[in-house]
């Protein structure tokens, strides 16, 4: 009787332990606290139902092995009601998602085609495409770069077609655009450890949608994630970023309302490197980036993170519409931690495109994703060329 018991003990261990390393997609999501002196929570896929019992203890005569079968878990099936989603690759994305340009094309794409279009181009029309250009936000240095350049092929313009001006216009933006700067995100394993991405940004920029997005991109390329919750300070924070994870089948990791941030990010990592997956994706809180004290917390939560892993990638959420003050709240946020990556959102349906231009040449730090949308598969990687055209249009 004895060892039918410690056999059965064997296999409960052997079950649970299966359970507590499946961080990929499953059949629906479940909180468990599985650590209450740190107060974290995991989301995670929840086993089967249809897992066989194990024998009871009023089967005294059954053959038990000397030791417990391998558990295999079937694979995941979505239950009624509870439909996984599999997201596109990101490879493409922005090629795609041109169209969402299209208010940019009309102030800034159309406006200059228009100009440049002129048999003979005055003072008056050159001033016309600096002002538009300033007022797309490119910034004042871009701006003299593109019309120096122009002028200098300006008898090239009197008798270039529509489809040649758009070209040369396509080329001189992708000029600025920093076409050499690396885009590559650190989201890949080094070193046996998951990549770990940190997500920073004030509040009302997007950052909390941005990592759910994100973690739908990584998906749609088949890698592994885990979100960390870390953002403990805005009540809704976490349960947002639980549904987008339970829309993937990614497991996310939470503390308490109110909790201590780098204790999240920790633990968050801490669960990546046990069950072995290829990225961590760490929400921060929104901070307002005049508060100095908050600006020191971000600080923390990195240092303590990389006591478990080297943080990988640093991304930056900016709203576009914000224009300069999104560039003062790069300079701040690189002064707490090194940001190596910056994500536009609300690029769709804004004037403003031209702010790619300014965020990487005030600051040398180059666009990595855009957000060309509020659907859920509206971010895209950057790549200088495709936007180009896409805020030029057609011609």
């Amino acid at each position: 009787m004895e060892f039918v018991l410690i056999a059965i003990a064997i296999l409960v261990v052997a079950l649970v332990a299966g359970v507590g390393l499946l961080v990929g997609r499953g059949r629906r999501t479940t909180r468990l606290d599985d650590d209450a002196a740190v107060g974290t929570t995991l989301t995670r896929p929840r086993p089967p139902q249809d897992t066989a019992p194990a024998p009871t203890v009023e089967q005294p005569d059954a053959v038990v092995p000397d030791a417990p079968p391998a558990v295999e878990l079937p694979p995941a099936e979505p239950e009624p009601g509870l439909v996984f989603e599999t997201p596109p690759p990101s490879a493409g994305r922005l090629v795609r998602l041109r169209s969402r340009l299209a208010r940019s094309q009309s102030s800034l794409g159309r406006g200059l085609l228009t100009v440049l279009a002129r048999e003979k181009l005055t003072e008056d029309d050159w001033e016309e495409i600096e002002e538009t250009l300033l007022a797309a936000d490119v910034g004042i240095a871009a701006t003299t770069r593109i019309v120096e350049r122009l002028r200098t092929q300006s008898m090239v313009l009197a008798t270039a077609t529509g489809a040649e001006l758009r070209e040369l216009l396509v080329r001189e933006l992708v000029g600025v655009l920093g076409p050499d700067l690396d885009r590559t995100l650190g989201t890949d394993r080094r070193e046996g450890r998951p990549g770990v991405v940190l997500v920073v940004g004030v509040n009302g920029a997007g950052k909390t949608t941005t990592v759910g997005k994100i973690a739908r991109a990584l998906v749609g390329d088949g890698r592994s994630v885990v979100l960390g919750a870390a953002d403990t300070f805005r009540a809704a924070a976490a349960d947002q970023l639980e549904t987008w994870g339970e829309r993937v089948g990614v497991l996310t990791v939470r503390g308490p309302e109110g909790g201590d941030p780098a204790s999240v990010a920790f633990d968050a990592v801490r669960t990546g490197i046990e069950g072995e997956v290829d990225t961590v994706v760490v929400d921060t809180a929104g901070r307002l980036h005049t508060k100095s004290g908050l600006m020191d917390e971000l600080g923390k939560v990195k240092r303590v993170v990389e006591k478990q892993a080297p943080v990988t990638e640093v991304l930056l959420v900016l709203d576009a519409t914000t224009g300069q003050n999104g560039v003062v709240q790069a300079r701040v946020f690189t002064e707490a931690v090194t940001v190596t990556g910056v994500v536009l959102t609300k690029l769709d349906g804004t004037a403003k495109g031209g702010i790619v231009v300014r965020v990487q040449q005030e600051l040398g730090i180059p666009v990595k994703l855009i957000g060309l949308g509020e659907g859920p598969d509206d971010l895209a990687p950057f790549e200088p060329r495709a936007f180009a055209e896409g805020l030029v249009g057609e011609a």
